[in-house]
């Protein structure tokens, strides 16, 4: 409208200067029109255009087809950056955002998840109160995707910021409440991991339990259930297993009827958390809620897979019930055809529908085939799956009776180090001071008690060092790997160490580390026969690495779990359970190699 009243004072000034007549005047003032609403008629053909291939962009990314609809969305973005139509700038903004997080290129969906959020800040007009409560939801929403991208990339400090900025708006309907309670269920879950915050148990409790109160304020048993169970990990994190096992089975009564897939999928996961606190509690009935756990999931998958062949047997039917209605139409066609044409026309009309028909044929028999085929997939891969939940479930199992050993000799050790000796030595010191009072002579008996409790003392201290090691426990790791090396060291077996920047670790990372060193050292000198034994050990980029090599007899690789027995098959299943990777690498008469990684669990500064 600036250019019409620019352009009718220019004219103006044209009749006064100029002289010109009204009827001229009013023909170029209608010219000038004409032009404005040309302008108008093309902004709006540009904005159907964008619109139309907005949308176009949006079909090809439910079509998962990303980097096509990626091309598109960024040309959008690029047209739409400096036009005033900010309602699709900001929707393909969203949906750029979207498309990179789809593909885990966390950084860049942050990138937009950005733009878009300043653009919703930037966006000023229609403040009122219905207006301000839509926004919050927007907003809502995207302090939720900025959480999630940080939590992803493991930046705790920013997810949190964004997680309680969404806290600090007021919901006002049941989408925002949901992503409330996202958000809480987020947070619990980066306090319960993340070591650094001293106060993260009664963080990640309290936003667990304000994640519950809005599913039930919602009505959504399963959520509810499921923030239950994170509620109670984190109880089972803190060793309180009487409290979680009650809020596991508080979850379990929610939900122990609803027969639903995602119900089930919850109810395995509380069967299975419940298994390992009743398990801590020492209570048999563990493992009967472990195999519940492995039933659900086992069921789970048949019925996906039969919801699968529903699917695809309704969908042949359809089509079957179509062609056969298509091939009636064909054969009422060719009747009418038949009576209008003579015998030749006939048997040519007839000669094409047999061979309609054994076209069909085939395909049918085809189309079965390759159904039967699909069925057969699909059953080898959920064989396959049970089978890895089977090894799994065993492999955690083993793992379990392992920590628990470790528990067990690391209690003996301390009890015979702390208390026993400490009592012997009493008692020596005892009959040391008793034997002063003596005038003349001690008495033999005396003596030989004092020898006694001498050796029992020394007794009790190797057996305390066999069971777990004091210079483990004093000293660390290095010094510990050293210590063993010297003692299995002797004539006939030369024990070579070489580590490198090695720090004090959590002492039971040390020790599964120490003990997973001690049971190859006992593997080499019960069967390999070697002569020197090298063991290098260091950490670089947050891993332990381990390699031990022998000059040993060596074995078949193919033979490795038969021969091995329990103690490779224990390590393998301690490095796996550890997040490890483990490699053996022998041949008969060249020696062995092991090499272990492990990534590195809760440094501390010494």
């Amino acid at each position: 409208m600036k250019i019409i009243f620019f352009n009718v004072a220019s004219f103006l000034l044209l009749v006064h200067f100029f002289s010109i007549d009204a009827r001229t005047f009013f023909r170029e003032f209608n010219k000038e029109i004409s032009k404005v609403e040309i302008s108008l008629s093309v902004q709006k053909e540009t904005d159907s255009l964008l619109e139309e291939r907005y949308n176009n962009a949006v079909k090809i990314f439910e079509n998962k087809n990303y980097v096509e609809s990626l091309r598109l969305a960024l040309d959008i973005y690029e047209i739409t950056k400096y036009m005033p139509n900010i309602k699709i700038h900001k929707e393909v903004t969203y949906l750029i955002a979207e498309i990179y997080k789809r593909n885990r290129h966390h950084h860049k969906a942050l990138e937009y998840y950005k733009k878009l959020l300043n653009l919703l800040k930037a966006d000023k007009t229609n403040n009122g109160k219905e207006i301000i409560s839509f926004k919050n939801k927007y907003f809502a929403e995207n302090y939720l995707k900025l959480g999630a991208q940080y939590q992803l990339l493991k930046l705790n400090d920013s997810a949190i910021f964004f997680y309680e900025k969404l806290a600090q708006l007021t919901p006002f309907d049941d989408e925002m409440l949901s992503n409330l309670a996202v958000s809480y269920t987020n947070l619990a879950a980066i306090y319960q991991k993340d070591t650094t915050y001293l106060d993260r148990y009664e963080k990640a409790i309290e936003y667990a339990e304000k994640a519950i109160g809005i599913h039930k304020k919602r009505n959504k048993k399963i959520n509810q259930a499921s923030a239950i169970n994170n509620l109670a990990n984190v109880y089972l994190m803190q060793g309180d297993y009487q409290k979680s096992k009650k809020k596991y089975f508080e979850g379990i009564r929610l939900i122990l009827r609803d027969t639903s897939t995602k119900a089930i999928r919850t109810k395995a996961s509380l069967y299975f958390n419940l298994a390992w606190a009743m398990r801590n509690l020492k209570e048999f009935e563990a493992y009967d809620h472990l195999e519940i756990s492995v039933n659900m999931e086992n069921d789970l998958r048949n019925l996906e897979t039969q919801e699968m062949l529903e699917r695809v047997t309704a969908k042949y039917n359809i089509n079957t019930v179509r062609h056969q209605e298509k091939l009636k139409r064909q054969l009422v066609i060719n009747q009418k055809q038949k009576a209008e044409r003579n015998l030749w026309m006939t048997l040519i009309i007839s000669a094409t529908i047999i061979i309609i028909l054994i076209f069909y044929s085939e395909q049918n028999k085809l189309r079965q085939k390759n159904l039967n085929l699909e069925f057969i997939k699909q059953e080898l891969m959920q064989r396959q799956h049970i089978e890895n939940i089977r090894s799994e479930s065993q492999i955690r199992i083993l793992n379990a009776a392992i920590d628990g050993k470790e528990t067990e000799r690391k209690k003996i050790a301390e009890t015979l180090h702390d208390h026993v000796s400490a009592l012997l030595s009493s008692a020596s010191l005892h009959i040391q001071a008793s034997k002063k009072t003596f005038n003349g002579s001690i008495p033999n008996e005396i003596i030989k008690s004092q020898n006694i409790i001498h050796e029992a003392s020394h007794k009790i201290r190797d057996l305390s060092h066999n069971l777990i090691s004091s210079v483990l426990l004093k000293f660390g790791l290095e010094h510990a790997v050293r210590d063993i090396a010297e003692k299995y060291s002797n004539i006939q077996l030369d024990i070579v160490c070489e580590i490198e920047h090695i720090k004090r670790y959590n002492q039971d990372f040390e020790i599964k580390v120490y003990n997973i060193v001690q049971e190859f050292l006992n593997n080499i000198l019960k069967h390999s026969e070697a002569t020197f034994v090298k063991i290098f050990l260091k950490e670089e980029n947050k891993n332990i690495y381990l390699k031990i090599q022998d000059n040993g007899k060596g074995f078949d690789e193919l033979e490795i779990d038969k021969s091995n027995g329990l103690g490779i098959s224990q390590i393998s299943s301690r490095v796996q359970i550890m997040k490890g990777k483990f490699v053996i690498k022998t041949k008969i008469n060249k020696g062995t190699m092991v090499q272990i990684s492990l990534p590195i669990d809760e440094i501390f500064e010494t």
